[in-house]
């Protein structure tokens, strides 16, 4: 399986996915925020009707074999057999891969299974007792256990890892190059184990097996004083992370990944020569924002979507005088952009952006040759209060199928009107499915068109539809 990812927009050909499991079903408003979600979210209705829907849109682009002539059969099973990898009628494809079909297949080997309920049962604190009744259990129902923490007994061993749907924070395709996340929060330290054992074990990951990067904690770091050791030094998490070009990558410097991480990634990067440029960006380290992906992402080579009020339109609708008025002061939020460039004779050439709009225009028109002028799309249009509440549920995360064509959530109003004004097509996933069946339109003819996706339960979870895919395979960029 051919594995490389050189941009952003270039057309999607594999990626890896995890349908909402019944670990997110038992999410308890205690434990939310220590478990990531800011929401006690519905399980069925974040399943069937939002979360499905997104993945019929994925097969229809990447495998249509798998789902075409079969929606009416599908919409009409109660049971989502189609959509559960335990069920007869699974879609079971290999581009649009789910993280459960790859963990249940590396743990057939019982060497593979011994060393990853060791492991689980280690950072999870488990009983010995425990540790031997997982071991006993088949494949397919450790997985289950792994993944939701609870077995077919409906016994809880450890809390569930809800944020496994959002992939992206599992690892990056950097061309032919893998960089392992190192989760910030504990809350996340299963999923990164269960996914780094899943790429160094099964056979679709063998032909980079030498091309995975990790990063690694300090050396020192033991000899910090025990209330410190807890706060890892060196985290980061995929949504920090982006493949803009074939020579060009971004690293975050956010709430979820550090300096030291970033600056460990860009040095291993440039020793194995995989790219010649890395820009690290420092955003506030706010639970607004989270990771870079969730202020801007690419949609055209020319087209960037972002947060108005972290680039240099942030007060042209005179937004201070606003908060003003609401009797709060407006803080203006700073942005550090730093880009290091590797020379051929090994020296580093560094230089500074000062502003988001200026960094996003040098990718376009430096790295991918854009002749077009480039446009931005701005959150809730730029307008106030619009831009800060569509940011929130994701206006500016957006999973692109091919050049011009994404993925965005459907609650967002004034950001979809910001995409028509700037002259793309909206429409509703349900409606595009059915033209896709009925033969109407097919994914060729799709051009300039932004995808609304149903979203009152999945906006709710903080992530959206780029957060919710870790690409394999994309065109390569020309």
């Amino acid at each position: 399986m051919h594995l490389h990812v050189d941009s952003e927009i270039s057309t999607l050909q594999r990626l890896i996915i995890h349908s909402p499991d019944s670990g997110l079903g038992k999410v308890v408003p205690s434990k939310a925020q220590d478990w990531l979600f800011e929401d006690i979210v519905h399980l069925n209705t974040m399943r069937k009707y939002e979360y499905d829907v997104y993945v019929k849109l994925l097969l229809f682009f990447l495998d249509p074999d798998k789902i075409k002539g079969k929606l009416n059969d599908i919409n009409a099973d109660k049971e989502r057999s189609f959509f559960n990898p335990n069920r007869e009628g699974y879609f079971d494809s290999d581009k649009v891969i789910e993280v459960q079909t790859l963990l249940e297949q590396i743990l057939v080997s019982e060497l593979v299974k011994t060393q990853l309920v060791a492991a689980v049962c280690a950072i999870e604190e488990c009983s010995y007792k425990d540790m031997q009744y997982m071991l006993s259990l088949s494949h397919k129902e450790l997985t289950l256990l792994l993944i939701s923490g609870t077995d077919a007994k409906d016994d809880m061993y450890f809390p569930p890892i809800p944020n496994l749907i959002f992939t992206r924070d599992l690892g990056i395709m950097i061309n032919d190059h893998l960089l392992l996340n190192k989760p910030a929060k504990k809350a996340r330290s299963r999923e990164s184990l269960l996914t780094k054992f899943i790429f160094f074990n099964h056979p679709y990951f063998e032909q980079i097996r030498e091309n995975i990067i990790e990063i690694e904690e300090s050396e020192h770091h033991f000899l910090m004083p025990g209330d410190n050791q807890n706060s890892r030094i060196d985290t980061l998490e995929g949504g920090d992370v982006m493949t803009v070009a074939p020579n060009h990558v971004f690293i975050g410097i956010s709430e979820r990944t550090s300096l030291e991480a970033a600056r460990q990634a860009m040095k291993k990067l440039f020793e194995r020569k995989v790219v010649q440029k890395v820009t690290l960006i420092k955003i506030p380290a706010k639970r607004d924002y989270m990771h870079i992906d969730t202020i801007f992402t690419q949609v055209k080579r020319n087209v960037w979507v972002l947060l108005g009020s972290l680039g240099r339109v942030a007060d042209s609708h005179n937004e201070n005088k606003i908060w003003e008025n609401l009797g709060q002061k407006q803080i203006q939020e700073d942005l550090i952009i730093h880009q290091f460039e590797l020379q051929e004779d090994g020296q580093i050439k560094d230089r500074n952006f000062e502003n988001l709009e200026d960094l996003l225009t040098s990718v376009s028109v430096d790295d991918l040759k854009c002749t077009e002028e480039v446009k931005f799309v701005y959150s809730g249009n730029n307008q106030f209060p619009y831009m800060a509440r569509e940011q929130w549920t994701d206006s500016c995360n957006l999973l692109i199928l091919k050049e011009g064509v994404g993925i965005a959530y459907d609650r967002n109003d004034h950001t979809a009107e910001a995409f028509k004004e700037a002259g793309f097509k909206t429409i509703s996933a349900k409606k595009l499915l059915n033209q896709m069946e009925n033969e109407d339109l097919t994914a060729e003819q799709i051009n300039d068109t932004i995808i609304l996706l149903p979203s009152a339960e999945l906006s709710r979870a903080r992530g959206g539809s780029h957060c919710m895919s870790m690409p394999l395979t994309r065109v390569p960029f020309k």
